[in-house]
């Protein structure tokens, strides 16, 4: 009679040898893929996307108190972050708050998210209103850009020409060449808005990404049950 194809004569059978496989516990296995999904999300809020709630109108009217907004890390190139949850091991040897590499310059018009200069424990965002190269002034609240009064679109005022100022910064500043590697930026609301008028410039590698799009908005001042603006939700900002 013909001997089983699945059968080995010269060895005991597997039952017999292998050993009981170890199952992992429920709370060990919970707790791995809590371990990897933190690590995943701090990864990608360190070097990739964002968010961000505006808490002021300096950004009006293209961004509301009340809006959430992401923010791409990654667009204009790979930055270390400031610390390591406030710490800043080998502080000699990693460049802490630098960009390792660069993908792109930062563009003229860009809304931006960037380490504010005077107290770097605050994120501001602005829009680049000046690049390398440009020579800005205010006059009488208006920009004037390389000595021609700029297409500034999206500025927005709220004084009327009586009550400018001639020795406020928010109304006359300048004329300032822009020296390379550093950015002017100011507020679209540029009568309300606390910027690069006042404080100076920022650093190329203080900038840490730019606006993509709002997530979420909501009106504390609005009335209704809900006042969530609605028509504000997935709007690109521009």
């Amino acid at each position: 009679m013909p001997e089983p194809l699945l059968k080995n004569q010269n060895s005991s059978p597997a039952t017999s040898s292998a050993e009981p496989a170890v199952e992992k516990s429920a709370a060990r296995e919970y707790s791995e893929a809590f371990i990897i999904a933190l690590a995943l999300a701090i990864i990608l809020r360190t070097f990739f996307v964002q968010a961000y709630k505006i808490p002021s109108g300096s950004m009006e009217p293209t961004l509301l108190i009340g809006d959430h907004i992401i923010v791409n890390k990654l667009i204009y190139g790979l930055r270390l972050p400031d610390s390591f949850f406030g710490f800043t091991p080998l502080e000699n040897k990693i460049p802490w708050g630098h960009y390792l590499f660069q993908f792109e310059p930062v563009h003229r018009g860009d809304v931006v998210v960037f380490v504010f200069p005077p107290d770097p424990t605050k994120d501001f965002i602005k829009r680049v209103i000046g690049v390398p190269g440009d020579t800005i002034e205010v006059k009488d609240g208006k920009l004037y850009r390389n000595g021609s009064l700029a297409d500034d679109p999206h500025a927005h005022f709220e004084l009327t020409p009586d009550q400018r100022q001639q020795n406020s910064p928010r109304d006359y500043f300048g004329p300032l060449k822009v020296p390379p590697g550093q950015y002017l930026m100011m507020g679209d609301n540029r009568d309300r808005s606390y910027d690069g008028r006042f404080w100076g410039l920022v650093d190329r590698d203080l900038v840490e990404g730019r606006a993509m799009f709002i997530y979420w908005s909501w009106d504390s001042d609005g009335t209704g049950f809900l006042p969530i603006r609605w028509n504000r939700f997935a709007k690109v900002v521009d």
